[in-house]
């Protein structure tokens, strides 16, 4: 998509703008969160925000990249954390992050897809490459959230 790098710095800035108060996704009716995790290789915390399903007490999200053929960065830091920083709105808090694979990632596929059908058109921009799923799921410890 020639216009994702223009979205992609429209929503950073907005989001910086309006203290993640405002996203494009948002104004378009979708839910996002923003997630941080250190980078797989630098360790130095990484902030990317995505569109996100709800699913059960957290939120999937799909590493589309825009139809790309590669996957994101973002996936790659995301799949080496175990745990990462979720910001959904107002709400921060610790998530356990699980990719999602084998039936488990079929069954997940139509929801994200009937979600969101856009998918469907990235994943053929792709060239078929299999995305991947992340579910974000609250932590079982007690985590320190804060709403702003």
């Amino acid at each position: 998509m020639r216009m994702a790098p223009v979205i992609i710095w429209l929503e950073s800035h907005l989001r910086a703008w309006t203290g993640n108060r405002v996203s494009l996704l948002g104004i378009a009716g979708l839910q996002s969160l923003q997630v941080t995790v250190p980078g797989r290789k630098s360790g130095t915390p990484r902030t990317t925000a995505l569109l996100c399903i709800p699913y059960g007490d957290g939120y999937i999200v799909t590493g589309s990249n825009w139809g790309r053929p590669e996957h994101p960065a973002w996936s790659a830091n995301l799949r080496a954390a175990d745990e990462a920083l979720v910001k959904a709105g107002a709400r921060e808090s610790r998530m356990r992050v699980r990719m999602v694979t084998g039936d488990e990632r079929e069954n997940l596929w139509k929801f994200v897809v009937d979600y969101w059908p856009g998918y469907r058109m990235e994943h053929r921009r792709s060239g078929g490459r299999e995305f991947r799923l992340f579910v974000l799921e609250p932590t079982r410890t007690a985590t320190t959230t804060r709403e702003s």
